[in-house]
């Protein structure tokens, strides 16, 4: 597969990452995420590190910016793909009042790109 190719894939993998962000639909992001993928941030300069049904968990318990009536800020910054089924994705993404970068890795597992690693950090969003 062209890493042209691959973009195209892994681009259009990760809208029910995006969709299921905004929605607060965990049965979307199920379909890109791995079952054993991490999640780590270090907010104030401390690690934390996070499991899938942990993050699932928060993601159902809170309000979803769908519902919130928030504009989406959905946007891929950067992939980079290689032939061997391995790529790395900087997204934008928001929740009022953070907006977040996402560092994500994927692998082509089973015939599709599932993130098995996911890094963030978020700054608070301009006002305006």
């Amino acid at each position: 597969m062209s890493n042209q190719a691959a973009y195209a894939e892994i681009a259009t993998a990760l809208q029910p990452y995006f969709d299921g962000l905004y929605d607060g639909d965990v049965a979307q992001m199920r379909r890109i995420f791995h079952s054993s993928c991490r999640l780590f941030s270090a907010p104030d300069g401390v690690a934390t590190d996070m499991d899938m049904e942990t993050y699932y968990a928060r993601v159902t318990d809170r309000r979803s910016p769908r519902s919130l009536n928030q504009a989406r800020h959905d946007a891929i910054i950067t992939i980079v793909a290689s032939g061997e089924g391995g790529a790395t994705a900087v997204l934008r993404t928001a929740r009022a009042p953070r907006l977040y970068t996402d560092f994500l890795s994927l692998l082509r597992i089973d015939g599709r790109w599932q993130i098995v690693a996911k890094t963030y950090s978020w700054t608070t969003m301009p006002a305006g």
